[in-house]
């Protein structure tokens, strides 16, 4: 699982900075605020690339999902962008655990033969 979620994270990294440098264009907020939001937001993207072991950070993740599609409101092309990454982030969760499990099972079946 940890494997789909960072992966996730690093793509929405990557997203989150395009859509700082569009919003820097748009000109409608201050240049200072849009890096500043825009680099917490890729900064917390990394940090939970090495916190995704720990409890708490599936629940992180959600709240960067919720406000990335927020951010939707500075450029609007970041609702659809959100909603994405929100299904991927899901998917992450969810099809990893499912992987997480098969391994469990390869693994304690390998013991027994």
């Amino acid at each position: 699982m940890r494997t789909l979620c960072a992966s996730t994270l690093v793509g929405e990294f990557l997203v989150i900075g395009f859509a700082s440098l569009v919003a820097m264009r748009l000109g409608e907020l201050p240049a200072g605020t849009v890096w500043a939001v825009g680099g917490t937001a890729m900064a917390l993207c990394l940090l939970l690339c090495g916190m995704l072991g720990r409890p708490g950070a599936i629940q992180l993740g959600w709240a960067l999902q919720i406000g990335l599609i927020a951010s939707g409101f500075a450029v609007p092309a970041m609702f659809f962008l959100g909603a994405v990454f929100a299904g991927l982030w899901w998917a992450s969760i969810h099809f990893g655990r499912r992987i997480d499990e098969a391994k469990a099972r390869f693994a304690a079946g390998a013991g027994t033969a």
